[in-house]
Order: C-alpha cells, then sequence, then structure tokens
C-alpha cells in the first residue's frame, strides 16, 4: 500500500517511524513550512520533516492546503491511504483523496475528549485512564468510524509531558497495527458510540483563562490543573503582583478552615491555601525568570 503521512511535532514522528521501520511504503510527507525560530530567526525545520529527509522520503510543505498545485502533487503519488497525526484541520478534498480514507490518531479513547487538546483535559479532570484511538476522518471533528483503541493508566503524579510521551510510543505501534489490518483487510472500523443520557467530555483549547488557578477549587482540582499544564502552558498565579506559574507541586490536605490564596512561606517552601487544604509547589518560574526549585525561589524572595 502507498501511504502519505501528514503531520509536525515530535508527537507524530513516532507513528512515520513505526509505519517506517516496519517496511510500510511512505510515498510522501507533509508537513508545515518551514518557520523563523530562536534569537537568530533561522529557518527550522518541523521533527517530521526532519525525520523524512532522513530517510529521503519526498516532503511537501504547502501554504494553503486546497491550493491547486498542492492538491497536484497530491494526486500525483496516487496514494492508497493518508495517515495524519498531529496536524491542521483537513478540507474534504484532502481527507476524502485516497480511496481507503485518512486514518487519524487521538489521544484519548473516543467518543471522549474529542478536540485540540486531550492530553491535558483528561488529566485536568482527575481522569484515572484514557487511551489512543485509530479512526477514519470524516466532516465532524474526531467524530468518524473507530477503527483499534489502547486503554493507557494515568499515574497520580503524571504530568502532561510524562502522558504525551507514554502515548507517543503507544500511538505509533497502534497506527502500525491499524494500517497492517487495513491492508490485509481484517479491520473494519464502527461508529463511535455513547450514553445518549450523557454528553461525551470535549479537550478544547487552551487558553489563558484555563491556565489561571483558582484558589477557590479544591485542592485535588488545583493540583490536578497543574500537571495537566505541565510542562506546557503551565499554570499560572500571582505573587508580589507578578506572575508566577507552578510546574510541579506537592498537596496537602486540611480539616482547618483555610482562607483561599493565602500565602504561608516556610523555610525553604511556600503553601497557598485552596478551599480545603495547600499546594505546596516544587518547580516554578517566576515572572521574567528561568524555571527554578522552589527551594532556590523561596531564599531569594521578598514578601
Amino acid at each position: 500500500m502507498k501511504i502519505i503521512f501528514l503531520g509536525t511535532p515530535d508527537f507524530a514522528v513516532a507513528s512515520l517511524q513505526a509505519l517506517i521501520e516496519h517496511g510500510m511504503q511512505v510515498v510522501a510527507v507533509v508537513t508545515a513550512p518551514d518557520k523563523p525560530a530562536g534569537r537568530g530567526m533561522k529557518l527550522q525545520q518541523s521533527a517530521v520533516k526532519k525525520y523524512a529527509v532522513e530517510k529521503n522520503i519526498p516532503v511537501l510543505q504547502p501554504e494553503k492546503l486546497k491550493s491547486p498545485e498542492f492538491l497536484d502533487e497530491l494526486r500525483s503519488y496516487h496514494a492508497d491511504v493518508q495517515v495524519v497525526v498531529a496536524f491542521r484541520m483537513l478540507p474534504e478534498v484532502v481527507w476524502n483523496m485516497p480511496p481507503l480514507g485518512t486514518i487519524n490518531v487521538h489521544a484519548s479513547l473516543l467518543p471522549n475528549y474529542r478536540g485540540a487538546a486531550p492530553i491535558n483535559w483528561a488529566i485536568i479532570k482527575g481522569e484515572k485512564t484514557t487511551g489512543i484511538t485509530t479512526f477514519k476522518l470524516q466532516q465532524e471533528i474526531d467524530t468518524g468510524d473507530i477503527l483499534l483503541q489502547e486503554q493507557i493508566d494515568i499515574g497520580e503524579n503524571e504530568s502532561a509531558g510524562t502522558l504525551h510521551d507514554k502515548m507517543m510510543e503507544k500511538g505509533g505501534f497502534l497506527m502500525f497495527e491499524t494500517i497492517k489490518g487495513i491492508a490485509d483487510g481484517s479491520l473494519k472500523g464502527f461508529p463511535q458510540s455513547y450514553d445518549p443520557q450523557s454528553t461525551p467530555k470535549s479537550a478544547p483549547k487552551l487558553y489563558t483563562a484555563t491556565c489561571q488557578i483558582d484558589w477557590n477549587n479544591t485542592v485535588d482540582d488545583v493540583y490536578n490543573l497543574i500537571r495537566g499544564l505541565s510542562p506546557y502552558p503551565g499554570a499560572f498565579t500571582h505573587l508580589n503582583d507578578k506572575l508566577f506559574k507552578i510546574y510541579a507541586s506537592n498537596k496537602e490536605a486540611s480539616l482547618e478552615p483555610t482562607i483561599p490564596g493565602t500565602v504561608i512561606v516556610e523555610k525553604n517552601a511556600l503553601k497557598f491555601s485552596c478551599l480545603d487544604g495547600y499546594i505546596c509547589p516544587t518547580l516554578v518560574q517566576p515572572e521574567g525568570k528561568r524555571k527554578m526549585e522552589i527551594a532556590d525561589f523561596v531564599r531569594g524572595m521578598r514578601i
């Protein structure tokens, strides 16, 4: 089978690598155009492009996915199927082009956590399990027929970063299994279904307002928010009228009433009071400074 792969970040590389290492025929890769970054604003290649170039796979980098030139070039490869992982939304003229359709890998157990940030929201909502789903793209986002799913446990102290890395590897293997099943005819999709009495949980894009800590919430809710936004974009509050990001913390329950938002300074430590306990930051980033351990911050701070 001829495969065209569409993706951009490291998360997508694992799936592309799995297909290549298992002998699949990837005839071309579609990825984001090179963009200036860093102090020198030099053009930077996407992680997927770097891997594709290393493997001598042709790379397409369209500015517009509906441009006639790009569509003609895409058709010229006569792909049987397309695989899309962590790429921008595709127009129907692209995802409906190959005879076997376009396959996507999504970092949740669909239909739950459809949307742009499924890894983050699963942790923010305090889930104990999540998973990987491969499915066929159709008109509405993340709604196509499911092909394969695999459940993944979420640890008590799991961050979005560590869960991302686990899902990246499992997603690559699941995508290979999916394409293998399509190739030999053993895999058939089935419609997404859910209890009509309940609405599937969603995973919308993360905005600045999402990242601001509300100390009137429970200690568990704040703790989940912090780890669900770590290492990026980071949960934040304000300290001494300046932005204060918290990337890792411990939590303490309290039977005594607390005033939410109160800051308690201890030797080499800080505690922020929540509705029913305390958040004890361990890795922080004050405004205009680098990330640091909380002990380093407290030694140099003034309240």
